[in-house]
């Protein structure tokens, strides 16, 4: 089979994606980081009334068009208890920032802008009608949709959806992501690893990627280099009842590598298994059933790359990301001379610096901080320390001609993944 490009692995994998997982209820308080299901209308005006935007008094402005004005005070309206008459002439109602403005009044004159004695108060400055008022709905109203369908939802998202008042919201369940390691090479971390042994990085690596993508992470833990231990693990991801299973390493068709002859046992239907892509050609995909599968590199950054480029992608088309398919690279500035690039689209890890450049916006100057990348002299795929220093990947097409510092490239930022 021969080697596919990046763009076409990511829309054959997302191809399988045939709709979003389903939808549940959650409360507010557990959504953050959820997607929403559903578009999400207001169940009530923002403010519901109209409201004093500061403390001073509730007034009628034609009461006040000749200043001083003396005026009789016959109430008080709060945050949570209004005043219940209505302000009539030359009356006003003492009031506080949030409260609702009593029928008859139209303004709000500032405290500061007042003199009280007793029960009476002196209005020092004409207000101007509607003056320091908010008016009932100038927020949001009733049935109006601020929410969409596909949103990843943070604090702003909640706090507008409790003043929209919901008290829960549908959301996708997260998505399962069983994740196993493969190779008789690998120990857990934190066990004693063997002279000839190594430890499995990239199974926590991935499983925390899936989980900050928004998925439900599943350790199925590491297969040794046997049909039988294998099958027992994708075993284990069918009752799991898993939608995406990832394994790591032994994708490739060496003595070795069974991991595709064991899916086969299983009934894979196989997609591709070689991609044109640095680090990462190993790449494999297919289904078991109804559950979507995808074989990423043993070594540590392929993997990391991999998860990048497909695992997410994969993750937020079953969480009903529209833009799951879109581009995550940035422009950048090129910081060293690179040679011509091969066959393959290359993935570099990089280091940002940012450099002041110049831009003009009409007759204005501006200035703009633009991500200056440095790529690594090493770029050896399983080198953890050299991922562990870079911000971005820097990414050049298959037969990219010699670059040289300073020209324009293409980034994608490692901290919105990792």
């Amino acid at each position: 089979m021969s080697l596919i490009s990046v763009e076409d692995a990511l829309s054959r994998i997302l191809a399988n994606v045939e709709k979003p997982v389903e939808a549940e209820r959650v409360p507010l308080a557990a959504c953050a980081g959820r997607t929403l299901a559903e578009d999400i209308g207001a169940l009530r005006d923002q403010p519901p009334f109209p409201a004093s935007a500061m403390d001073g008094y509730a007034v009628r402005s034609t009461d006040c068009a000749r200043i001083p004005a003396s005026l009789h005070v016959i109430g008080t309206s709060a945050a949570g208890t209004r005043f219940t008459g209505t302000v009539g002439t030359m009356e006003a109602v003492r009031i506080f920032t949030g409260a609702p403005v009593p029928d008859g009044a139209d303004a709000v004159v500032l405290q500061e802008d007042t003199a009280r004695d007793g029960d009476r108060v002196t209005v020092k400055e004409a207000p101007h009608p509607n003056r320091h008022i908010r008016a009932a709905g100038l927020d949001f109203k009733t049935g109006e949709i601020l929410l969409q369908a596909g949103l990843r939802l943070d604090s702003r998202h909640i706090a507008l959806a409790a003043a929209m008042g919901h008290g829960t919201l549908p959301v996708h369940r997260k998505p399962r992501v069983a994740i196993l390691a493969t190779g008789n090479e690998l120990v857990r971390a934190g066990e004693s690893a063997g002279p000839d042994q190594i430890t499995a990085s990239s199974l926590p690596a991935t499983m925390l990627m899936a989980e900050k993508a928004g998925a439900e992470a599943i350790d199925l833990g590491i297969a040794r280099d046997s049909l039988e231990s294998l099958e027992e693990r994708i075993q284990a991801a069918r009752s799991a009842r898993a939608d995406i299973l990832v394994t790591l390493g032994g994708a490739s068709v060496g003595e070795h590598d069974l991991v595709q002859k064991a899916l086969s046992h299983q009934g894979m239907d196989l997609g591709f298994w070689r991609v044109a892509l640095r680090p990462g050609k190993p790449l494999m995909h297919g289904r078991l059933g109804s559950t979507l599968l995808l074989g990423l590199p043993g070594n540590p950054v392929s993997s990391l790359v991999c998860a990048v480029l497909f695992l997410i992608p994969a993750i937020r088309a079953l969480l009903g990301d529209q833009q799951a398919a879109e581009d995550p690279a940035e422009d950048a500035i090129l910081g060293a001379d690179l040679p011509p690039n091969g066959e393959r689209q290359d993935y570099m890890r990089a280091s940002l610096t940012f450099q002041d450049v110049p831009f003009r916006i009409g007759r204005n100057s501006e200035r703009l901080m633009v991500p200056v990348a440095t790529p690594h002299l090493l770029q050896d795929s399983s080198m953890l320390s050299i991922l562990e220093r870079s911000d971005a990947l820097l990414v050049r097409p298959p037969h990219a001609p010699e670059a040289v510092a300073g020209e324009p490239c293409r980034i994608i930022r490692l901290e919105r993944f990792c």
